[in-house]
């Protein structure tokens, strides 16, 4: 199933203690990449976040916000740091000597320094989130896997539509093609039998100049290369394979290079004008495919 690089998911788990909130926007980009903004607290579990959203997106610029709320307000707790006020008393007494004044350091001054009491979680609480945790994100990936999934339906649907069109364009190109030849070897004779008159026309001239300049705007390798493109996207898009924007960002190239030949080769005017509609449209679907995972 194709499945577009834009989307937005969201997902919410809680219990009597905690409430996650996980919202997720992804969009195009050329590779993979995951932002991730969440608590201080969470940050162990980074490396289980990443593979876990990468589940549910394969390519393209995700950004993931977690909010963590407090239910219960007793998983906190004051801790005293004694290395950290046996520091600031240690250097209080090293002034007071090197500059000779006073010590005037107290408990209620020295706990009233930064970092001398500091709000914890309780010991092992962290490890302990991660099933919730992981609901949260799991419902946003999943919400953000199906937008992803009807989007990229839709591009599709849209694509598939623009590649029929294009399969009659190129239809009617191997139509013209030998019309073309037969109507340049009539214009050839005619001018022939105007310059020589009543002179015999050597017929063996004519067939040869025709064949030369049917070899010169042949443009039958091009339109079967057209069919074979043509027919690998439209398999792409209809088939189970992950990962088919790059696949299909190269076969519109190659379609865009063949329309570019047959348009340098043809000199008829039905043709030019068939190879320049099928350039516009090839266009359209390279902007299609960008937005394709």
């Amino acid at each position: 199933m194709v499945r577009s690089m834009t989307g937005f998911g969201r997902g919410e788990a809680s219990d009597e203690r905690h409430r996650f909130t996980a919202e997720v926007r992804a969009v195009n980009h050329r590779y993979l990449d995951i932002t991730i903004r969440m608590p201080r607290k969470l940050n162990l579990f980074e490396s289980n976040i990443r593979a876990l959203m990468k589940q549910y997106t394969g390519r393209g610029k995700a950004d993931l916000t977690i909010t963590a709320e407090d239910l219960s307000g007793d998983d906190r707790a004051l801790r005293y740091q004694e290395s950290v006020a046996r520091q600031y008393l240690d250097y209080c007494r090293q002034m007071s000597e090197d500059l000779g004044i006073e010590n005037d350091m107290t408990v209620s001054k020295l706990a009233a320094m930064p970092d001398v009491f500091v709000m914890q979680e309780d010991e092992g609480e962290e490890e302990s989130l991660w099933p919730l945790l992981s609901q949260a994100l799991m419902q946003a990936g999943e919400a953000l896997a199906a937008q992803k999934a009807a989007e990229g339906q839709r591009l599709a649907d849209d694509i598939l539509g623009k590649l029929a069109g294009m399969e009659e364009a190129v239809a009617r190109i191997e139509e013209c093609s030998p019309e073309t030849v037969r109507e340049y070897q009539t214009k050839l004779t005619g001018k022939i039998q105007e310059l020589l008159g009543d002179e015999t026309v050597d017929e063996s001239r004519i067939l040869t100049e025709a064949a030369i300049y049917a070899d010169k705007v042949c443009v039958d390798e091009e339109t079967v290369r057209l069919k074979s493109h043509i027919h690998q996207m439209q398999d792409t898009l209809t088939g189970t394979g992950e990962g088919a924007g790059r696949k299909l960002d190269f076969l519109a190239q190659e379609m865009n290079r063949e329309a570019n030949t047959t348009l340098s080769k043809c000199s008829d005017m039905e043709i030019s004008s068939i190879a320049i509609s099928l350039k516009t449209e090839i266009e359209k679907i390279r902007e299609q495919v960008q937005n394709i995972e």
